[in-house]
């Protein structure tokens, strides 16, 4: 089978709604580079999303995956448990920011962990509104819809969407948006939509996702808990994309200095096997009643041997270090490449959340009919990256933190030569080698 085989056949069998960003179909993957069923190789600078941070198949964790199949793959942990759920809970306890008692619950998919964030925090304050930001991420459930700032793709023909969430402007210094808007315009949503007595969390992701990968304001972090304090809210960190070790820190909060009520994670805490979870305050995570949290794949044995050895990837190979060493790569790289390409309004990250916004020249508007371009380029040359932003004119660097300097520098090459073919300027990239 080809992939345009495979393409005729997926349009038969399986819904529009379920959309593919390449048209090519897995065979094999080893750390940073992908093959599909025709043999091509790729580069991949997606990670699955960030999930794949210690690159496909790592061999901690195929080893993990394949000695807990030897012993059993299934017995849901709420009804038969088992230990190293709790021992992986400890590990996470300890590694989020804050030196308090915590606890954490381990669920499949980061929408999951988001919508019992959400669960957990209603049950504590007993309040039922919630804010977020425009811009953020948090899945497509029904709430997570509800909490994502971007109508398209995400929200068309799916309300009406669980009331009572808000959304306040976020700060993005490109587009003009400070943090005093922004804190002006949660004071006024205050004062006009909902009492702060009625909130019972703020949910914001340190470094925005599919909004654009824009990093919150230290000052924005700091203002929010001053304001979660004085008004009992439970403030959520949304680290689904960020965490274990993807923005040089193991969590992006660790950058801030402050520390949130509830952490969400998911992602690349299992490297490639659906795994999820937060960590909160003992005292909120009490709040739900026994059977109020949890789900029949919730923290499966496989995921959960998984997670343990990509912690033990991140500790011993020093990821988190790796991280902020190719996110600088990638930056020197990119903000070369600037100079010479009028196109790129800005380029920015944060370890190895990394970014490039693409802009029309003469209007200074977003552009993206040019990212496309860049886009279709770097499929063609061979290189697997993704495309986000409100206006989808940002390309998001997501590459595995086990990324050779080598594999890493072609990713580079090209990426500058994609976008040189789409400003005109040489031709077509050549193809990855392999």
């Amino acid at each position: 089978m080809n992939n345009k085989q495979w393409v005729e056949r997926k349009m038969k069998a399986t819904p529009n709604g379920v959309g593919v960003r390449f048209p090519i179909y897995a065979e094999r993957g080893e750390n940073a580079e992908l093959w599909d069923v025709e043999g091509r190789r790729y580069i991949d600078f997606y990670s699955g999303v960030s999930v794949n941070n210690v690159g496909h198949r790592h061999p901690r964790v195929v080893a993990a995956i394949r000695a807990q199949l030897d012993k059993f793959i299934h017995t849901g942990y709420q009804i038969v448990p088992y230990g190293p759920y709790i021992e992986l809970a400890e590990k996470i306890n300890a590694r989020t920011p804050g030196t308090h008692a915590k606890k954490t619950a381990f669920f499949t998919t980061g929408a999951e962990a988001v919508e019992n964030a959400i669960k957990v925090a209603r049950a504590f304050t007993g309040r039922g509104a919630v804010i977020a930001f425009n811009g953020g991420f948090h899945g497509r459930t029904m709430m997570g819809l509800a909490l994502t700032g971007k109508v398209a793709p995400y929200k068309v023909g799916f309300g009406p969407l669980p009331t009572e969430v808000y959304h306040c402007a976020f700060p993005t210094a490109l587009h003009g948006v400070t943090v005093d808007d922004a804190l002006g315009n949660l004071k006024n949503l205050f004062k006009c939509d909902v009492d702060p007595k009625r909130v019972a969390a703020i949910i914001i992701e340190p470094v925005q996702g599919e909004g654009g990968f824009y990093r919150a304001p230290p000052e924005l972090i700091q203002a929010l808990r001053k304001i979660c304090d004085e008004h009992g809210i439970v403030m959520i960190a949304d680290e689904i994309q960020t965490g274990f070790g993807r923005t040089g820190k193991f969590f992006a909060m660790e950058h801030y200095g402050v520390v949130p009520d509830i952490t969400t994670f998911a992602k690349s805490v299992a490297g490639g096997v659906p795994l999820s979870g937060l960590c909160g305050r003992a005292e909120i995570m009490d709040a739900a009643g026994p059977g109020g949290l949890g789900g029949t794949y919730a923290g499966n044995a496989l995921a959960i041997a998984a997670a343990h050895a990509v912690i033990e990837a991140i500790d011993e190979e020093k990821l988190c270090e790796r991280s902020a060493a190719l996110g600088k790569m990638a930056l020197d790289s990119l903000k070369g490449l600037a100079k010479e390409i009028p196109e790129i309004g800005e380029v920015r990250g944060l370890g190895s959340m990394v970014a490039v916004e693409f802009m029309d020249p003469a209007t200074g508007k977003p552009s993206p009919e040019f990212t496309q371009r860049v886009h279709a380029e770097t499929v063609k040359a061979g290189l697997l990256i993704l495309v986000c932003g409100l206006n989808n004119n940002v390309i998001r660097f997501l590459h595995p933190l086990t990324t050779p300097d080598a594999i890493m520098a072609e990713g580079l090459e090209m990426f500058a030569s994609a976008v040189r073919a789409a400003a005109g300027k040489t031709v077509a990239p050549a193809r990855a080698a392999g």
